[in-house]
């Protein structure tokens, strides 16, 4: 491992804050862990390390609820998330760095600002035509950043208003997108990268080390006061990838 030591302890605080905010919320370790390992990596190193330890986590802790998973909704979703990751996983190998990164620190302002800003009203049904939309954006930023996530939750909250089927129906959409992204990842060359799997299984115990962590902080602290904090981290970080892309 021919990194440098500054790099890999920065790397594995990241990844311990990651999942932490994980643990303790059910959701979040891309998008709090992208913009501040792109301070570190390049993107194309970065996003391929991420699902490698998302992987592991959502397979640690499983797939809960599958008899209330809406089938209908996922069948409705999946082909346009597929499309695109498809067209996702182009950019990310083909696209500029100075151009992912600015696009990367823009999302993250907007998303991180929106969920500070504005409280959660009660849900509303959306129309089933939202799927085509909301389905390939989502699936273009998974495979971006890992960061689609927000996305399918807006069409599924929109669709399905029984929390539990919300909660398992989400957790089969994530796992089945991380799993057509490794495919990809793969197919495109991105884990031939030296020292990528290294390094994963060197920071895959900070992954767990925050889980932990998140999981005890959830008996203790209000979670939303904690991903709020987080919020505004990531605004700093979004700022500057925007600056380095711009300026840099």
């Amino acid at each position: 491992m021919d990194l440098p030591f500054d790099t890999l302890a920065s790397a594995a605080l990241i990844i311990v804050l990651a999942y932490t905010v994980f643990g303790l919320t059910g959701f979040g370790s891309s998008i709090t862990a992208m913009p501040l390992l792109a301070q570190l990596f390049p993107l194309r190193f970065a996003v391929p390390l991420m699902l490698l330890l998302d992987l592991c986590a959502t397979t640690l802790l499983g797939l809960k609820n599958r008899k209330v998973v809406d089938r209908r909704e996922l069948l409705r979703l999946i082909p346009y998330m597929f499309a695109g990751m498809v067209l996702g996983v182009t950019l990310l190998v083909n696209a500029p760095e100075r151009a992912l990164l600015l696009l990367l620190g823009c999302f993250v302002l907007v998303y991180a600002g929106w969920s500070l800003l504005f409280q959660r009203g009660v849900n509303r049904t959306i129309a089933t035509g939202w799927a085509a939309p909301l389905g390939v954006a989502g699936g273009i930023f998974t495979a971006l950043f890992g960061t689609g996530g927000p996305l399918y939750i807006v069409y599924l909250a929109g669709r399905l208003h029984d929390k539990l089927a919300l909660r398992a129906t989400i957790g089969v959409l994530i796992f089945v997108s991380g799993i057509s992204r490794l495919v990809l990842f793969s197919t495109a060359g991105l884990y031939a990268q030296a020292n990528l799997l290294l390094l994963g299984v060197m920071l895959l115990p900070c992954a767990l080390l925050g889980l932990y962590i998140g999981s005890r902080l959830h008996r203790h602290l209000p979670a939303q006061r904690v991903v709020q904090a987080v919020w505004v981290i990531l605004i700093l970080g979004g700022s500057s990838l925007i600056w380095r892309s711009l300026w840099g």
